[in-house]
């Protein structure tokens, strides 16, 4: 077996077993757990290597590209400008950024925005992968564009655009960036380390990313709408081999931080409001994450996904309870929260599978962290 560091109650043990049989198989090089439970801490674990050689080990404060496990971040702040009633969900995103109402986006509202269904998952306007890191430029494009489908009607996931969209609403409502806004509205008060736009001072954490395997082309040939938005820009896995790309705003891709801190943050979503003392949002506000917004196949991932307020919802492709959710990032990364049990669980690693939002690693923990939840 691979081993760990850190620690599990007794109950939660097996939640261990599995990230060391993962470990052990190849599965995973380096990674962490973590899972709160009734308010309390009863995983907290990390192993492996942060390099596929194999010669730096992962320790308890690495940090990793967790890709659109990101996304969860900026729901956070959603609610919470929604709670103080600086943003209106059903609102057209053009009250708060009027240029975006250009080309017919008028009456398109937050709500859509947050639940993939805007139309616009992808750029419109000639882009390489690293405008990605100019932010104007990329909120511009974005407002200057037509929607890709009839807003409303369908899902079709947001990958990269989702991040500017709700970011330049958070700037033009607060007057910051969504990356600063996070470091002082959640981050400091928590003492999570998680960055939306990387510092200089913690690049030494970080383990880069370790790409996929190729995805056959051909799983797209019936997903006409997914190959638009997968190449507008094309945008692979060596993307955060680069400090341009760390240290920007992708607020829908390019967070960095690891299982404790995701944990941490989401945690306040599965604990009323709260998580370790620190109180985020009213548990009220939270009710706004299970209120249906689409529930259907997406034209972008192909399979059927239930959105709530940004986050994902129990689904034929996500079998959750019904007061859970929950989001994952390419490769693997994985948050999950369920309100009923009380229980977060959070999964962050290197090695990249090909899924777009989470695999069978992460499902493996999940479950085990429900095994040891209702025992």
């Amino acid at each position: 077996m691979g081993a760990t560091n850190g620690f599990t109650t007794e109950e939660f043990s097996g939640v261990r077993e599995v990230l060391e049989k993962n470990l052990a198989s190849g599965a995973d090089v380096g990674a962490s757990v973590t899972v709160h439970h009734r308010g309390e801490v009863v995983v907290d674990i990390w192993g492996g290597y942060t390099d596929v050689e194999k010669t730096t080990p992962w320790e308890s404060d690495t940090l990793v590209n967790v890709w659109s496990t990101t996304k969860t971040m900026t729901f956070l702040i959603s609610l919470m400008l929604l709670e103080r009633g600086e943003l209106d969900f059903d609102a057209p995103v053009a009250k708060y950024w009027p240029e975006f109402a250009a080309a017919g986006k008028k009456e398109i509202t937050f709500r859509q925005v947050l639940s993939h269904t805007a139309g616009l998952s992808g750029f419109s306007a000639p882009m390489e992968v690293k405008d990605l890191a100019d932010w104007e430029f990329c909120v511009q494009a974005l407002a200057a564009q037509e929607p890709w489908w009839e807003p409303g009607t369908q899902s079709g996931y947001h990958a990269v655009t989702q991040g500017y969209l709700i970011g330049e609403v958070v700037r033009r409502i607060t007057g910051t960036t969504i990356g600063e806004f996070f470091q002082e509205e959640v981050a400091k008060p928590l003492g999570a380390n998680f960055f939306i736009g990387l510092p200089e001072a913690e690049e030494s954490k970080v383990s880069v990313v370790l790409p996929p395997p190729p995805v056959d082309p051909s799983v797209f040939q019936d997903l006409p709408m997914a190959i638009r938005t997968f190449t507008s820009p094309l945008l692979d896995a060596t993307a955060p081999q680069h400090r341009w790309w760390r240290a920007a705003e992708i607020p829908a891709a390019n967070g960095h931080g690891n299982a404790r801190s995701v944990a941490l943050v989401q945690a306040v979503v599965a604990q009323g409001g709260e998580s370790q003392g620190v109180r985020l949002l009213k548990e009220k506000t939270l009710n706004r994450i299970f209120v249906t917004e689409s529930n259907g196949p997406d034209l972008v991932l192909g399979i059927p996904v239930h959105f709530g307020a940004g986050y994902g919802l129990a689904s034929e492709s996500m079998p959750l309870g019904p007061r859970a959710c929950y989001w994952g990032g390419y490769g693997g990364s994985v948050i999950i929260m369920d309100q009923d049990a009380q229980l977060t669980v959070s999964y962050m690693m290197n090695k990249m599978d090909s899924g777009l939002v989470g695999d069978t690693r992460g499902a493996e923990l999940a479950f085990a962290s429900a095994i040891a939840a209702a025992s």
